[in-house]
């Protein structure tokens, strides 16, 4: 038997700041009839095309070290370097750029959100696709 991941959970100091940071970078929302609001100690959004949910939940350890797991985002409109400038724009900071690390057009990026929790950003599909060519 085998188990399937019901969300994905991000530790933090402030769950509601947290979660409305990250619905205009994911595209998420709130679950429907479970509105998340300043104060609340944990805050659910979810993707609406996929279904997919994080959680948002408030814990008293601050981050130390860099994450063990980590998201890696795929940009759904902008290539990745047009993704990275509007999120350095938006808050999240720049932790390292492994742009070209396999030849040009390859790589990541890695950037932190204002809890310092880090993500990469890679190709878009149609960069991807592009390169195949």
């Amino acid at each position: 038997m085998t188990s399937y991941i019901s969300h994905t959970t991000i530790d933090c100091t402030n769950a509601y700041e947290l979660s409305e940071w990250w619905k205009p970078v994911l595209g998420y929302v709130d679950i429907d009839g479970d509105p998340n609001l300043p104060g609340h100690e944990e805050c659910m959004v979810r993707d609406p095309q996929t279904g997919h949910q994080l959680l948002f939940i408030e814990v008293p350890d601050a981050k130390s070290v860099k994450n063990r797991v980590h998201l890696d985002l795929r940009p759904r409109e902008r290539t990745r370097d047009e993704e990275v400038e509007w999120l350095l724009g938006y808050g999240a900071t720049q932790v390292a750029d492994h742009r070209g690390i396999h030849g040009p057009g390859s790589g990541w990026v890695v950037l932190a959100d204002p809890e310092g929790n880090e993500f990469c950003i890679l190709r878009s599909d149609a960069e991807v696709a592009a390169a195949d060519h």
